[in-house]
């Protein structure tokens, strides 16, 4: 387990693995011929330093993994026995190209150079050494600017790679967001024209039910205003279904005004719940977002009083200022408990702090004097 370990850890691909047993052996076998035929003198014999150029090229195999450790092996080993001469270029880039640290690579290549300069060949007093000495340069510093090249190449590589996947996970968290926030949306929107609605009219058809013998007419009103509702719910409903289908652009929505605000009382007004609307201030028309927000306050909170309070009294409260509009629904404590047992799933008054809050206004719900009040202050667009 270790050495599968050690060798994952070397090569990051069977590709580069292969490339450096290949590359190993090679030279291996190169300096260990070229050095056993050459006619250049060494202090060891020619067949000891043709093995121990076998030993440095087979050592190859970690220059990815300890590129320094095989350097500093190579600058000493190389020096005592005179092996290693292609395998000792190859040493020098896997040395700039493998090693994070620059300082590293520059004091172990001067090192090697001063060693070189230091511990000549036997045959080296016969040379000039300045042509030595500038040999030497262009010995150590072609493989080492080559291998800090490759090296910064490959980092760059590596960062925008990284970049790369960091910029597709950002993307697809952005993704996953943005489809919550539409799934919550169409929620909101699916709960206030089903639940809103349908508890309305449960309302109504339990008022029928209560009147249709004794007062015929009433009856009939009612009827008529039940299917008003169910007509205005399938319209609603279609237009979410059309969003889902289209898009929110291709199904624009009817501005809501004070009229279908009014239209809005009328109707809880006719189920029986004693509501009174309260307009403060100048009439005008509301921005789309502003007016449907509107809307839905006072629905939400007319179909709670129904579900909660029964046939409290209740206000409907508006003041159109000129810089904001501030709603207020306001029920009295319930004198009975509602006649009819509507479900409740506890999420209205949440989707209407988003909506309130998404138009950088405020929201306020909870107990009044024994009844129930929400607040909502919502600021108009500059002019």
């Amino acid at each position: 387990m270790r050495v599968r370990g050690w060798l994952s850890g070397a090569w990051p691909t069977r590709r580069s693995r292969a490339l450096d047993i290949f590359i190993a052996v090679n030279l291996a076998i190169a300096d260990g011929v070229f050095l056993w035929f050459t006619d250049q003198k060494f202090w060891l014999p020619p067949p000891v330093v043709s093995i121990c150029s076998v030993v440095l090229g087979l050592a190859l195999i970690v220059r990815r993994a300890h590129p320094v450790a095989l350097a500093v092996f190579s600058l000493v080993f190389g020096t005592i026995t005179g092996a290693g001469v292609f395998a000792a270029l190859v040493i020098l880039y896997s040395l700039a190209a493998y090693t994070a640290s620059r300082r590293t690579v520059l004091t172990v290549a001067v090192t090697t150079y001063a060693a070189g300069l230091i511990f000549p060949s036997p045959t080296a007093g016969t040379e000039n050494f300045l042509a030595q000495a500038i040999f030497g340069i262009a010995f150590i510093a072609v493989p080492v600017l080559l291998g800090l090249y490759m090296g910064a190449r490959k980092q760059l590589i590596a960062s925008l790679q990284e970049r790369t996947a960091r910029l597709e996970r950002e993307q697809h968290l952005l993704a996953e967001r943005a489809r919550g926030e539409e799934r919550t949306r169409i929620a909101r929107e699916m709960h206030d024209v089903v639940a809103n609605r349908i508890s309305v009219m449960v309302v109504h058809a339990g008022a029928l039910k209560a009147i249709a013998v004794r007062d015929p007419a009433r009856a009939a009103e009612t009827a008529t205003v039940i299917g008003d509702m169910g007509r205005q719910a399938l319209e609603e409903l279609r237009h979410v279904i059309g969003v889902l289908r289209q898009g929110e652009e291709t199904l624009p929505q009817e501005a809501v005004t004070l009229a279908h605000v009014r239209e809005l009382v009328g109707q809880s007004g006719a189920a029986g719940l004693r509501v009174d609307l309260l307009i403060r201030g100048e009439e005008r028309p509301m921005p789309p977002a502003v007016g449907r927000t509107v809307y839905r306050l006072v629905q939400e909170s007319l179909t709670n009083v129904h579900k909660h309070a029964g046939s409290a009294d209740t206000r409907v409260d508006l003041g159109l200022l000129p810089e904001a509009i501030e709603v207020e629904i306001a029920n009295d404590p319930p004198t009975a408990g509602p006649e009819h047992r509507l479900p409740s799933g506890g999420n209205g008054l949440v989707g209407l702090r988003e909506r309130v809050t998404a138009l950088g206004g405020s929201f306020h719900a909870g107990p009044r004097e024994g009844g129930y009040a929400v607040r909502a202050r919502l600021p108009l667009p500059a002019s």
